[in-house]
Formats: structure tokens, sequence, C-alpha cells
């Protein structure tokens, strides 16, 4: 289960769905839990994961949740009591696990329960720790502790405008604090959605890593160094003497005749600071000498090289060279963070693809998010500017290609990069300008949808201390300079576009791709950071539901394909194992989702139709198979028995309800009148399976003539108002 941020009503109603059927379960057996903490779970990996997977649960999640997420965002207020945040995860988590929506890919469900077990006595304090809290959860709780009624928009406004003038007593130790903390954190971002990938086994790793150049330079380095110990220079360098021994010895490639220091060999340089960063080799009381605890570690190859693939990134930037290097300053490591921001970007934009990437396009993206994101005047001033970045990146690309991560070679890059040049309008926005269909997207950090507009004020007020500059704008415009920047900086990017483009279609370009090594290492970076990577055979031992709901929502039909061969490989003859899954979506009570899944298990199967014409007898599974049917063509209105036309009808408005709440529901009833009472009457007649969902249908039914009762009396009433008269006019 997922939903883009964008899909903001689509989550509603599904969020308001499993509350409520949430509660239903926890009623029937005999559980109290509070329906508030499931809302906020459920946010809380949908707005505050990079993920956004409401199904996936491991152990970090519930730890950020119980001990940041609901101390910094559940406001308690002095005469209430906490809710029981621990114990409500438990029962969510176990109803998740219950009705197959449990994400596979997850820690199982005895993992999570004793995670939620773990992080559960350190709940209360996390909860009174105030340094936790929120902007709006710290004024809020302040204002109740001082009386005022926070459920009072106009009480709420007078205590903002005593805050404002400095007539609240308030801890300025523990405001600042927080604000301190909100300045330092975004938030997460929603991650871009990646593609499966399909690696080799470790054995298979192992082999090709062995063969990287990089990793023989770093063994035998080590060695070198040895137990023995290399004396340094006075400023922590080699000797000159050692630095040509080495170069020598690891093949290098740089230049020793006319250098005067070993500070003017850079990648004899590159070599000892990754060894160090890598904790392979470090310097006491200046000498050099090899870790002993790093020998398990150089004696296999895999591990070797994804510790030296992480210890890239957290290199300082010595790949430009040394003081006798090419460049003084890089725009690309000094000005942006090529390790932190760019190399990330980099490696994430190979992830995945299904063909080499061209070097304009992956040249371009780099320079395109960096003047997005640096001061205008880093390009527009310096002459050097583009070409200087393009220059250090080919250098990393060349370490990174050295070390096994990526390939390249020459040929003609896939169509649909030169599709994917941008107009204009598009490197507008890339530069930050405002284009005409910007309006209104600007929306204060901090400031929470449905917050009283007086607190939104004083949390504003909060923040400006923080993050205004005196020069910083002139009645609300930027500065001339920048302006004039910007023209510049649109000039150049609008040229590199029309070059990239010509690079693209008149002959071979430079194509790059990861290799299975740097798939694997950056997957597991991926991983790490809390993003979806799916693999390629990862669900082989996954059950049934837990299969096709991730195939549904995270892959793609090609790799879906290779997956669901692989599961029923494993589970026994190709017959039960369908029969396991098709037995998995007629147990799932959530009608959009049994579509979803049958419609992926049809799609991926070359007899997947007469799988699908099969089921239309199925007493369970007919309405899944008749809406499928009929929304991929195979069946048309007229084909249709009586019967079957009105269970159709009954799993339209029962999947309605699904994606639009009861309150879609209710606006279409109201909307179309005795026509849709009349589909609603014959819904509830047709013997549909789902018994739960035609109460919920039958519910509506009840209350939706006294709704239309009670909205024509506010619009007579309205009228009355409006015209001045009794009896206005009448309006449905």
């Amino acid at each position: 289960m997922i939903f883009n941020p964008a899909e903001e009503n689509e989550y509603e109603a599904v969020c308001g769905l499993l509350v409520h059927r949430f509660e239903q379960w926890a009623w029937e057996n005999g559980i109290h839990a509070d329906p508030f903490v499931v809302e906020a779970a459920l946010d809380y990996r949908h707005l505050g994961t990079p993920d956004g997977r409401l199904g996936l649960w491991d152990q970090r999640h519930i730890e950020e949740f119980l001990l940041d997420w609901v101390p910094r965002t559940v406001t308690v207020l002095p005469d209430e009591e906490p809710a029981d945040a621990p114990g409500t995860l438990r029962c969510l988590l176990r109803y998740l696990d219950a009705v197959h929506l449990a994400d596979p890919r997850g820690a199982s469900l005895p993992e999570v329960l004793e995670a939620v077990d773990g992080a559960a006595p350190h709940y209360a304090e996390a909860m009174a720790d105030r340094s936790l809290w929120g902007l709006a959860k710290f004024w809020i709780t302040t204002a109740a502790e001082q009386g005022v009624d926070v459920h009072d928009e106009q009480a709420l406004q007078d205590f903002v405008g005593r805050a404002q003038g400095g007539e609240v007593p308030y801890d300025p130790e523990v405001l600042q604090t927080i604000v301190e903390r909100h300045m330092r954190s975004s938030g997460p971002v929603r991650s871009e959605p990646q593609l499966p990938v399909a690696l080799p086994g470790d054995d298979v790793l192992r082999e090709q890593a062995g063969r990287s150049p990089v990793l023989r330079q770093l063994r035998e380095l080590a060695e070198w160094a040895g137990r023995d110990r290399r004396t340094l220079t006075g400023s922590g360098r080699l000797r000159l003497s050692d630095a040509r021994e080495l170069v020598e010895r690891l093949d290098t490639g740089d230049d020793t005749d006319s250098v005067r220091s070993s500070a003017d060999l850079p990648r004899l340089n590159l070599l000892v600071e990754w060894a160090k960063t890598a904790r392979l080799i470090r310097v006491v009381k200046g000498r050099l000498y090899a870790v002993a605890k790093a020998e398990p570690v150089l004696n296999d190859p895999l591990a070797l090289w994804r510790r030296a693939f992480d210890a890239f990134r957290e290199l300082p930037s010595p790949v430009r060279g040394g003081r006798g290097g090419r460049y003084g300053e890089s725009v690309l490591f000094d000005e942006y963070d090529m390790y932190g921001v760019v190399l990330p970007d980099v490696l994430a934009t190979l992830y995945s693809l299904p063909y080499p990437m061209p070097w304009p396009g992956l040249r371009d993206t780099v320079a395109l998010a960096h003047r997005s994101s640096s001061p205008l005047e880093v390009f527009a001033t310096d002459s050097i500017g583009f070409g200087q970045a393009d220059d250090d990146l080919r250098t990393v690309l060349s370490v990174l290609e050295d070390l096994g991560a990526i390939e390249r070679h020459q040929g003609t890059g896939d169509p649909v990069f030169a599709d994917l040049a941008m107009s204009e309008n598009d490197l507008e926005g890339w530069a930050g300008i405002p284009t005409e269909d910007d309006d209104g997207l600007e929306t204060p950090s901090g400031i929470l949808p449905g917050m009283p507009t007086g607190l939104a004020g004083l949390l504003d007020d909060a923040l400006l201390g923080e993050t205004l500059s005196g020069d910083a704008m002139v009645d609300g415009a930027p500065p001339d300079d920048a302006l004039s920047s910007g023209a510049l900086l649109d000039d150049e990017a609008t040229q590199r576009a029309r070059k990239r483009k010509s690079e693209l279609s008149s002959g071979p370009v430079e194509l790059i791709r990861l290799t299975d090594l740097g798939t694997d290492s950056v997957r597991r970076r991926l991983l790490a950071e809390g993003r979806d990577a799916p693999l390629i055979g990862e669900l082989a031992q996954a059950s049934p539901a837990g299969l096709l709901g991730v195939l549904a929502d995270h892959y793609d039909p090609e790799s879906a394909r290779v997956e669901l061969a692989a599961w029923i490989a494993v589970h026994g003859d190709r017959s039960a194992a369908l029969e396991q899954l098709v037995h998995a979506v007629r147990t799932m009570p959530f009608r959009t989702r049994a579509e979803a899944m049958l419609d992926v298990l049809v799609s991926l199967l070359d007899d997947g139709e007469l799988l699908l014409r099969s089921l239309r007898s199925d007493s369970s599974l007919a309405p899944t198979a008749l809406s499928l049917l009929a929304r991929r063509e195979i069946l048309t209105p007229e084909d249709l028995t009586e019967p079957e036309s009105l269970i159709m009808v009954a799993e339209s408005l029962l999947q309605l309800c699904e994606a639009t709440g009861a309150d879609g529901v209710r606006e279409v009833l109201r909307q179309q009148g005795r026509e849709a009472e009349e589909a609603l009457r014959a819904a509830l007649a047709s013997g549909h399976p789902d018994r739960e969902g035609l109460a919920e249908l039958q519910a509506l039914a009840e209350c939706v003539p006294r709704e239309r009762e009670t909205h024509v009396g506010l619009v007579q009433q309205r009228g009355h108002r409006e015209n001045g008269r009794r009896g206005g006019k009448r309006r449905r």
C-alpha cells in the first residue's frame, strides 16, 4: 500500500477505511485500541518516511514513530491522559498481518512486536521531553497550560497576540532547541520509486570484486604499511622516497619526475586517504601502519569492495588532485557537496535503469541540479564554471570505473534520452525561476493543514528570526544582480540543452551503467536510507497475498513476470501454486486490493484470460473477476446475466466506497438522486459475497435520506436569509 504525496484524497479515503475496519476488528477481538494512534501511525508512514509504504514496518520505523513522531506531533492537553501508543501499535501490526496487508519485505510479526516491547519503556519519557516537541505542539500546550481554550479560535488569537507582544511566559531554551531542530531538518522527501533489479549471488560478486584494480592497490598499500610502520614527514605526508616506491608498486600512473613533495601525486594521495577512510591503515604518532583488525576484510574481496565503496563517499575530496593539481578550487566539490549530494544522486540516477545513461544526459542532470541549489553568482561570475564541474565529475566517474562500480563504453544512447531533452520552460523551473504554472505553490514550512491562522503566524514568527537576513530581499523582490545572474544562467542552460540534443543525435556517445557490484552497493545504501529498492527473487518465500500485493504496487511487468515464475517454482507444482495465489485474492477483505492482486496475476500468466473467465462462476471471486473482465473489455454489459449485472453494480459501489470514503458515496447519492438510490437498493439485493461491505452500504442507504432532508432544510433557511422572505428558492 503506497500513495504519492499528491494523492491526498485517495490516501485520506483509504486511511479512513483502514481505521474503521481496524476498530471493528479490535472490537470483535475484545481489544481496546485508540483509532487516533492508528491514524497517526499511517500518517507517519505516508508523510514521515522516504518510502511511504503503509504496510511495511521494521525496528527503525517503530522506534521513530513511538519516540520521535508521536512526541513531536501528538498533543496531549493538561486534562488528558496520553494514549497508549505502544499498545495500539501492537494491535495495528497484528491487524495488518491478519488481513494480509503487511509487506513481506518488512520484519516479521514476532520481530515487530518485539521491537514495540523494546521501545515501549522509553515512550513516556519521550512524550514528557518538551525538547522533542514540534512547534505547533509547544504553543498549543503552552496556551492550554495557561488556561486558554485552544478549541476557541478567538481565545487562541488573543493568546497569539499576547505571545507576539512578549506577554506570555514560556521556556525560551526549550523553544530555541525546537526551532533549531526544525531548521536543521527539512523532513523526509518522498523518494522516487526504483525498478526491481536482478543480482547474482555473493560468490559471483566476490569473484568480480577480486578483479578490481583499486582493491589490489588498497590491499598492497596496507601490506606495504605493515605492522613495522612507515615514518611520515612532519606535515603528516609520505616521504618522497616512499611515495616514489609506492607509485611504482601500485602503478598509480602519477608522474614522479618533477615533483618535490608527495603532495603533488594526486592518485597516490587518493589511495592513501581512501585506505585511511576505509580503516585499513592509520597514523599514530607520525607513523603509518596497517590496522590489524582489518585483516579479515582484506582477505575477503567482497567485504573489502563494500567497505571501499562506502568509504569513497566519506573522502574529503582528494580526487581532484593535490596542491599542484589543475584546480585550486572546485565548484563541484567546494560549492556543492560532491560526496553528500552529487554522488548519491548520480548513483541513484544510474540505478535500475534498463539501459546505459549517455554522458551528456548525466552531465547536464548534475549541472542543472547544481545551478538550482547554488548561489546564482557562482557560475555567472566564474569563467571555468560548468566546464570545471564537468571535469570533476569525469574524474569521479573514472575512479568509480577503476573500483568496478560503473562501466563506460561508446555507443548510441537509447532514444528515450533524446525525448527527455528539456524545453526552455523546464530549464527555467530547474533554475528556480517561477513559471506561469508556479502560482500558489509556496507553503510556509512547519505550517500544518487546518492549523488555526493565529497559531500559524506565531510559528512563522518563531522561524523568521532564524531564516531572514537584512539584504536578502528588497521590498519582497530579489536583488537586481540575482536577476541578471539568473538571465546568464538561463542562457548557459539553454546552450547546454542544445548541445546535448546535438551530441545525442550526431553519433556514438559515452554510455555509463552500474555494474553488478555497483548496483548491489547502491541498493544496500538505498535500503539503509529507508528507501524502496526491490530485488528480483527476494519474494520467493513471501506469502501469496504478500507476493501479489508487492507485485501490484512496486514491480514493472517484466520484473513481475520473473518474480512470479520464481515464486511458483519454489511452491510446488504450478496448479497448486496458482490455487494458493487465487485463494489469497479470495480472502482479501478489501475490494480494490483484491482486484489489483487478481489483475497482476492474470496479466503475468500466459493463460491469464482463461483463468479470469473461469472465476466468473466462483461464488467468492465472481464480482472481482467480472469487474476485471469488464475493465479489459472482454465482456460487455450485454454479455452479463441479470444477476451478474446486479453484482457489478454492488462491486462498483463497494469499490467507490473504498476509494472515496463514505463521504464520496454520499455525495454521489446526493447528486444523482433517485437513480443512485435505485442502484444502491439493487446492490443490497444483489447477493454480493462481501457481507461486511454491504452492511456499510446499508448504513449509507439509511442515512442518506435523512441527510438529504437536512440538506434541503439548510438550503431553505439559506434562501430565507438571502432573499429576505420565507420560502426562498430551493436548490438541489
